[in-house]
C-alpha cells in the first residue's frame, strides 16, 4: 500500500499543516494550547497579509518569524518600497526555502485600487454526530451526544472585524438545564486597526500578550521544537478571540501609537471562571476545560469573577526597545488551594494579584537578544533570556535562559517552560538550526531544567534533560524527516521517520511513529500511518489510516489528522487498534464550500472504550463531522 500510494500526486488541504507535523513534539500534540494556535493560523490564512501595505507590527504577528527574519523583511520594503511577487522573498537571505515555503501562505503583494470598502460576511457551521452511545448519554449528561458551533463575522477590509462564536459540547444542554440561551458558550468580538494613532481596539472578547509572557500571555505559544523556528521572539499585542477555547478576557483594550517611537497598551476586562470550591466558599481550584456536562461540572460554572487591567509602555529606538509591563487581577472569591500535598505548597492563593516586568531587547542584521524580568506581590522573581545568532553559514544558534522562583505567582504567565508552568523552575535550553544547502535541514536542542520544590509525583527536588536531533530533506516533490527524542529521567526514547511526495494534485505521506519507556518498566509504543490527499478544482479528498500497538498508556502515540476549518484535530492512542479517516471538501461556487470528515477508531485489545461517563460499551468509535462555510 506505501508503495502504491507514493507514486501518487498531492497537496494536503492546508500547506502549512504540514509545519505543525515537522515542529510538532508529543508534548505540544496534547496541549489545549495549540487549539489556539491553530486557529490563528488558520485566521491568518483565511486573511493573509499584504506584504506591499504592511507593518512591523503585523509581521511580529506571524508566530514563526524570527527578530532577525522580521527584521530583514521590513529592510527590504523599505529598501525597494514595494514587492513585484513572492518570488522576491527569495532575495532575503535571513529566510531560508522552508520558512519561505510557510510563509507564502500567510501572505501576498499587490497594489489594489482606492476603492469603496466592502462588507465581507462568514458563517462558519460545524457539528460532529457520534454512531456511539457513552454511559453518560444514558444518565449523567444534561444533554445530548452531539457537539456544534457557529461563527458569524462582518469585515470591512483589514480594519474592522465583527463576530460572534457559540458553541457546544457534547453532552452539554442546549436551551434546557441551566443554558436557557441556547449554547453553553457564547464569544462576540469587535476589532479596529489603523483607526489613526490608534493601532488596535478591542471590544468584547480578546486576547493580549505582553512581553515574553511572564506577566501575561493568552495568546500564541510554541513548543521546543519550533521555538527554534522563531528563535525566541514572542508575539505581542491585542487581537479579537474568535475561536472556542478557554482563557480569554473580555472587556476592552486598546493599543496606541502615541510617536516617536512610543507605544502603549491598555486593557480592562470582568471575565466569569469556573471553580472547584471549598466548604467555606474559597476557590479551591480554577477549571479550564470549559466542560458543563453533569450537574457538577455546571455547579462549578461561572462561579467565579476576575477584574483584570493592565497593560505595556513600550519605547523603541533604533535596533533597541524596552517595556514596562503591568497586571493586576482580583478575584471574587478567595483562592485557597489543598496544601496537604507538597507540590501544591506554593501554588497562588489569595484575592489579589499584581504582577509587574520590565522587557527588553536588541535586534541586529546577525543576532538579536531579548528578556524579560518580572515579579509579583511579595517581590518574588521570574526571568527568561534569550540570545540568537544568525551566521553566513545558514546557522542558527540561541540560548535561553530562564529563572522562575518557586514562590512566584502569576495566574496569567505563560511562557518557554519545561514543567508547564512559571514557577519552580530553572534551565537552560541550547538550540540549532542548520541549513547547509536548500534541500537539508538539521535541527537540535539540549534542555535542562532543575525544578528546587518538589513536583508532582516527586517527593523532592528534581530535574530534567530533553535532548532532540531531527532531520529533514527537502526536493521539490519529496521531504523526508527523521527525529529522535531522548528525555534522560524518564529514560523516555521517541522516534519518528516520515516520507511525504507532493506535486499539483496528489500527495501522500508515510510515517512511524516509536516510543520506548524504562522509568519504571520497559514500555514500547508504535504507529504506522498513511495520508494521502488528492484536489482537482473544486474538490479535495484526504484520507489516512494507521495501525498503533502500545503497551499502555504510558507509551501511547499521536497522530496529527486533517480537519474542517477552525478543528485542531489530534488524537492519541494506546493499546492495540487501527485509526482510519476520510475527508471530503467541496466548494459549491465561489461563495459556499462543505466539507465532511468521517473518522474511525477500532480497538483490537477491548470490548470497552475510556471510562467513567465517557465510557463506550463496544470496541469500536465512530464520528462524522460535517461544516458549511458560506462567504459573500
Amino acid at each position: 500500500m506505501c508503495l502504491t500510494v507514493l507514486g501518487l500526486q498531492a497537496q494536503e488541504q492546508h500547506s502549512w499543516e504540514q509545519y505543525l507535523n515537522q515542529v510538532m513534539n508529543a508534548e505540544d500534540m496534547a496541549s489545549e494550547q495549540w487549539q489556539e494556535n491553530y486557529d490563528l493560523l488558520c485566521e491568518l490564512e483565511q486573511h493573509p497579509i499584504n506584504l506591499n501595505k504592511t507593518t512591523r507590527e503585523e509581521l511580529e504577528q506571524i508566530p514563526f518569524l524570527s527578530t532577525q527574519q522580521v527584521e530583514a523583511l521590513v529592510e527590504y520594503l523599505y529598501r525597494y518600497d514595494s514587492m513585484k511577487s513572492l518570488a522576491e522573498l527569495q532575495m532575503i537571505k535571513e529566510i531560508g526555502p522552508q520558512v519561505r515555503k510557510l510563509l507564502e501562505c500567510f501572505v501576498y503583494v499587490g497594489d489594489e485600487p482606492r476603492q469603496k470598502l466592502r462588507f465581507r460576511h462568514e458563517l462558519v457551521a460545524s457539528g460532529q454526530v457520534p454512531f456511539y452511545e457513552r454511559k453518560g448519554d444514558k444518565d449523567g449528561y444534561l444533554g445530548d451526544g452531539y457537539r456544534h458551533w457557529f461563527r458569524y463575522q462582518v469585515e470591512r477590509g483589514d480594519n474592522m472585524k465583527l463576530g460572534l462564536m457559540a458553541s457546544k459540547d457534547a453532552g452539554e444542554p442546549f436551551f434546557t438545564n441551566g443554558n436557557k440561551y441556547g449554547y453553553d458558550y457564547y464569544s462576540p468580538y469587535l476589532q479596529f486597526k489603523k483607526l489613526g494613532c490608534i493601532e488596535t481596539l478591542v471590544l468584547g472578547n480578546f486576547r493580549a500578550s505582553m512581553g515574553m509572557g511572564m506577566v501575561m500571555n493568552n495568546s500564541f505559544g510554541l513548543g521546543k521544537i519550533a521555538v527554534l523556528q522563531n528563535l525566541g521572539r514572542n508575539a505581542i499585542g491585542l487581537r479579537a478571540h474568535s475561536s472556542r477555547s478557554e482563557g480569554y478576557l473580555q472587556g476592552a483594550g486598546a493599543t496606541i501609537n502615541l510617536g516617536r517611537g512610543i507605544r502603549t497598551t491598555a486593557f480592562v476586562s470582568y471575565a466569569p471562571m469556573d471553580a472547584t470550591l471549598n466548604n467555606d466558599g474559597s476557590a479551591r481550584t480554577i477549571i479550564t476545560s470549559g466542560y458543563h456536562r453533569t450537574e457538577t461540572e455546571m455547579e462549578k460554572k461561572h462561579n467565579m469573577h476576575s477584574l483584570k487591567s493592565g497593560g505595556t509602555l513600550r519605547y523603541d529606538v533604533g535596533r533597541m526597545h524596552i517595556a514596562l509591563n503591568a497586571l493586576y487581577n482580583h478575584l471574587d472569591r478567595e483562592l485557597r488551594p489543598n496544601k496537604e500535598q507538597m507540590y501544591n505548597y506554593y501554588k497562588p492563593e489569595g484575592t489579589n494579584f499584581i504582577n509587574a516586568s520590565i522587557d527588553y531587547g536588541y535586534r541586529g542584521r546577525r543576532w538579536a537578544l531579548n528578556g524579560e524580568t518580572a515579579t509579583d506581590n511579595s517581590g518574588h522573581i521570574a526571568t527568561i533570556n534569550t540570545i540568537s545568532v544568525s551566521t553566513n553559514n545558514n546557522i542558527n544558534i540561541m540560548v535561553l535562559q530562564r529563572f522562575y522562583a518557586y514562590q512566584y505567582a502569576s495566574l496569567d504567565a505563560q511562557s518557554y517552560s519545561d514543567g508547564g508552568k512559571i514557577q519552580n523552575e530553572s534551565g537552560v535550553y541550547v538550540g540549532l538550526s542548520w541549513q547547509p544547502s536548500p534541500t537539508w535541514q538539521l535541527t537540535a536542542y539540549a534542555d535542562y531544567a532543575y525544578h528546587p520544590w518538589p513536583m508532582y509525583r516527586k517527593p523532592t527536588a528534581s530535574h530534567s534533560v530533553d535532548n532532540m536531533i531531527q532531520c529533514v530533506h527537502t526536493t521539490e516533490k519529496w521531504k523526508l524527516m527523521g527525529r529522535y527524542r531522548l528525555k534522560v529521567k524518564e529514560q523516555e526514547h521517541r522516534t519518528r521517520i516520515s516520507i511525504e511526495y507532493s506535486s499539483s494534485q496528489f500527495s501522500a505521506r508515510t510515517q512511524f511513529d516509536g516510543g520506548y519507556c524504562t522509568a519504571q518498566k520497559s514500555e514500547f509504543g508504535a504507529m504506522i500511518s498513511e495520508n494521502v490527499a488528492y484536489t482537482h478544482d473544486w474538490l479535495r479528498l484526504n484520507a489516512g489510516v494507521g495501525y498503533f500497538d502500545t503497551d499502555s498508556s504510558n507509551s501511547r502515540v499521536y497522530l496529527y489528522e486533517n480537519g474542517p476549518l477552525y478543528t485542531y484535530s489530534m488524537q492519541q492512542f494506546y493499546g492495540e487498534g487501527i485509526r482510519c479517516w476520510m475527508m471530503l471538501r467541496a466548494s459549491i461556487g465561489r461563495k459556499l464550500t462543505f466539507t465532511a470528515k468521517l473518522g474511525v477508531t477500532d480497538y483490537f485489545d477491548r470490548d470497552i472504550i475510556s471510562s467513567g461517563y465517557q465510557q463506550i460499551y463496544q470496541s469500536s468509535q465512530t464520528d462524522l463531522d460535517i461544516q458549511v462555510r458560506w462567504r459573500i
